[in-house]
């Protein structure tokens, strides 16, 4: 439900605040505000810390990320930067949940960051977030999923711009319900061993649960294997109504291949899947209903000048992970401007306020301030036949928004009741 100006976010016991400033296309942090005394005594640029995976099984999201941030801190600087102030964000390859977390800790004593940003291994999230909150500094957590970040191991100084693994779960579940493939089917699963994937199992189980499904059995994968035939014979043994991938990155991309190549009868799901990755796929080898945060596709005036202008500077489409990237930064820069400050307590408080931010989607979306989730729509898409599109990028269709029309956008989200962050206890 979207407040009036001035009326109390249920709930959430804060006010929802009203800003002048957007976050479309071409729209930076320029206020005419005056300047206090915190902006007017600093100069030079503001400074963001940006990690993500530049390379492995993640790598090709993070080429879109860093495409993303850089061109939102392009149109940003080209309109005057916040408050005079230009921004300078320095992107690196976080590696590996040890490597990234060297890599924060220097950007913040080193490179005078004032705030990190990015990621999207959910492991590698987690050991950034810990030296934010020992520096007392804040992290927007860009890309990753698990609902543990958003949970046991929530931080007063993490903030999580996409959607978590339960929403990805309901978002698909709910198409396979309308399908009927979810009553009484028989689910196989193949799972990402690394704490992103234990953390969607683990929702794709209560899913399972709830709505009276059978899962046979599942499958741990590891992020480095290439070879999957051993793994789609067991699926063979199995005889499942319904395959369901819990994978990561280009795990998927890999996996579909090859199990094209075997031809069994039994179809594909997933509780996860980036729009880049299902690119790579390729014609006639990925089927089945999929999650997604955001597509190219949305018929939203601000989505398709995201499009255009993306596609104009870096002559590709752009997938979800650069999307998310370039909101991020946008939303960043609305609150700077707002406090006119870049001190991690204005940020956060205003971070909680519930203001609204302009996320190139229909509603606009907030964060919760008790886990500080943001809180926005997420959608299903299904691949269509062969031989009815020319190029990959046509060849998903996008389903229906999620939740409804007429339910609240936290519908979809784990409630407080189910949420085990504590921070603000």
């Amino acid at each position: 439900m979207k407040l009036q100006e001035n009326q109390t976010a249920p709930g959430r016991g804060v006010m929802r605040r009203r800003t002048a400033l957007k976050l479309g296309v071409g729209l930076a942090a320029a206020s005419t505000l005056g300047m206090p005394a915190i902006l007017r005594a600093q100069s030079g640029p503001i400074r963001i810390g940006h990690l993500t995976p530049m390379t492995g099984f993640l790598g090709t999201l993070g080429e879109y990320a860093v495409q993303g941030i850089q061109m939102a801190a392009d149109e940003i600087n080209a309109a005057g930067g916040v408050n005079g102030r230009t921004l300078d964000v320095m992107s690196e390859d976080s590696i590996n949940p040890e490597n990234g977390a060297t890599k924060a800790q220097r950007m913040l004593e080193r490179d005078n960051a004032e705030f990190l940003m990015g990621e999207i291994s959910s492991a590698t999230a987690l050991a950034i977030s810990e030296v934010a909150e020992r520096n007392q500094r804040l992290f927007m957590a860009v890309g990753p999923r698990s609902d543990v970040l958003r949970g046991e191991r929530c931080s007063r100084y993490m903030f999580c711009t996409d959607i978590p693994n339960t929403v990805m779960v309901n978002a698909v579940g709910a198409a396979l319900q309308n399908e009927g493939m979810v009553e009484g089917k028989r689910f196989i699963t193949l799972t990402a061993d690394y704490i992103f994937g234990h953390d969607l199992l683990a929702a794709a189980r209560n899913f399972f649960d709830a709505n009276n499904a059978i899962h046979l059995s599942d499958e741990l994968v590891p992020t480095d294997i290439t070879d999957f035939s051993a793994l789609i014979l067991k699926v063979r043994q199995s005889q499942p109504d319904i395959v369901c991938l819990n994978l990561a990155g280009n795990q998927v991309t890999n996996f579909v291949k090859q199990y094209a190549e075997f031809g069994l009868p039994y179809p594909l799901v997933g509780f996860n899947l980036n729009t880049a990755d299902a690119w790579a796929a390729g014609e006639g080898n990925l089927g089945g209903t999929w999650p997604t945060v955001w597509l190219h596709t949305i018929d939203n005036p601000g989505t398709q000048a995201f499009v255009q202008a993306f596609q104009a500077k870096y002559n590709r489409m752009p997938e979800n992970h650069a999307w998310i990237s370039y909101i991020a930064l946008k939303i960043m820069a609305q609150a700077m401007d707002e406090t006119q400050s870049v001190g991690t307590e204005d940020l956060i408080a205003y971070l909680e306020s519930g203001a609204e931010f302009d996320i190139l989607k229909d509603q606009p979306a907030y964060f919760r301030d008790w886990d500080h989730q943001l809180i926005q729509n997420a959608y299903a898409f299904t691949v269509k036949p062969d031989g009815t599109y020319d190029s990959p990028y046509e060849m998903l269709e996008l389903g229906a928004s999620v939740p409804v029309a007429g339910q609240p956008l936290e519908s979809i989200y784990p409630s407080a009741d189910r949420n085990s962050c504590t921070f603000r206890a």
